[in-house]
């Protein structure tokens, strides 16, 4: 219940960011915008339809998902820049909080482009932060990280190429059609 306590509290900040015009540094909003993408209060939630039999469901596991470690953190980090790369291209309402490419952009005056390649690098690192966290983590913990990451792998798919799947969800409806209707010999 406090981390959605918490959640709230992200997105009250950030819509007082909004209503004030106010554009933070780049690491002041990545520091509440990878807490407000909904992920760290989600890490825990995939563990609750996870039988214990293979270890994911463990007490241990579940303090380990709501104490947001680094892989945690790495993955909300990545949804954040999967998210606001994708809608810097499609374009967004004139009333949202400016999001981490722009922030980027102000911060260093670059242009957009140069933004948006370097905030898809600052993706690639936390990639690289996640795979350390499972190589370095507790052996008992990694049912769970396991889950984790596939809930983190979704997120690739969802913004594939650069598109918005998430808020414009028509661009993955072939997709999922085919995860879950196509017959085995359409995948010969």
């Amino acid at each position: 219940m406090l981390q959605y306590r918490q959640l709230s509290e992200y997105y009250l900040r950030e819509a007082q960011w909004s209503s004030d015009k106010y554009t933070p540094s780049f690491a002041e909003h990545l520091d509440l915008s990878a807490m407000s993408s909904g992920f760290p209060q989600l890490a825990p939630v995939v563990l609750l339809g996870v039988r214990d039999g293979d270890g994911a469901a463990t007490a241990e596991a579940f303090g380990w998902a709501a104490a947001v470690p680094a892989l945690v953190r790495a993955s909300a980090e990545l949804a954040r820049f999967l998210n606001d790369t994708a809608s810097y291209k499609t374009g967004k309402s004139g009333r949202d909080m400016a999001s981490t490419v722009e922030c980027y952009m102000a911060e260093r005056g670059v242009g957009g482009e140069e933004a948006v390649a370097a905030v898809a690098a600052m993706a690639e690192s936390a990639w690289r932060t996640i795979n350390r966290e499972c190589v370095e983590m507790d052996r008992a913990l990694l049912p769970a990280a396991r889950l984790v990451v596939n809930l983190t792998r979704m997120l690739e798919v969802i913004y594939l190429g650069g598109r918005d799947g998430y808020t414009a969800g028509a661009d993955i409806k072939d997709l999922v059609t085919n995860f879950f209707l196509a017959t085995p010999s359409q995948f010969n």
